[in-house]
């Protein structure tokens, strides 16, 4: 079964950037998607990007779109984050996952991180 671990998290300033990265233990089955999903305090976990493995399948939360963007699985069993003009609302604990369907819904997705926390200040 594959592992997954994030890594990147951090603090950053209003409109500063991070990039954040999921490595998986194994390579994923070619009908693979990965995500991005966030924890805030207090709130419940949602969706915030997916992405095919081979990538070029983008989809996002309205309220990261244009800011963040999703990469496709790369050689390295990796994939990543990059998150741009972040806002103090983008503060939360990040999770990648794994599933087998396009689909936003948490619960398609059967792998996860342990998360990474990201505090934006302002």
């Amino acid at each position: 079964q594959v592992q997954l671990v994030e890594s990147g998290g951090g603090s950053v300033q209003v409109g500063g950037s991070l990039r954040l990265s999921c490595t998986a233990s194994g390579r994923p089955y070619s009908r693979s998607v990965m995500a991005w999903f966030r924890q805030a305090p207090g709130k419940e976990r949602e969706f915030v990007a997916l992405n095919r493995w081979r990538g070029g399948s983008e989809f996002y939360a309205d309220s990261v779109k244009g800011r963040f963007t999703i990469s496709g699985w790369n050689a390295k069993n990796t994939w990543y984050l990059q998150m741009n003009s972040l806002r103090t609302e983008d503060t939360a604990v990040y999770y990648c996952a794994v599933g087998s369907q396009y689909d936003s819904n948490q619960r398609s997705y059967e792998t996860w991180g342990q998360g990474t926390q990201v505090t934006v200040a302002s």
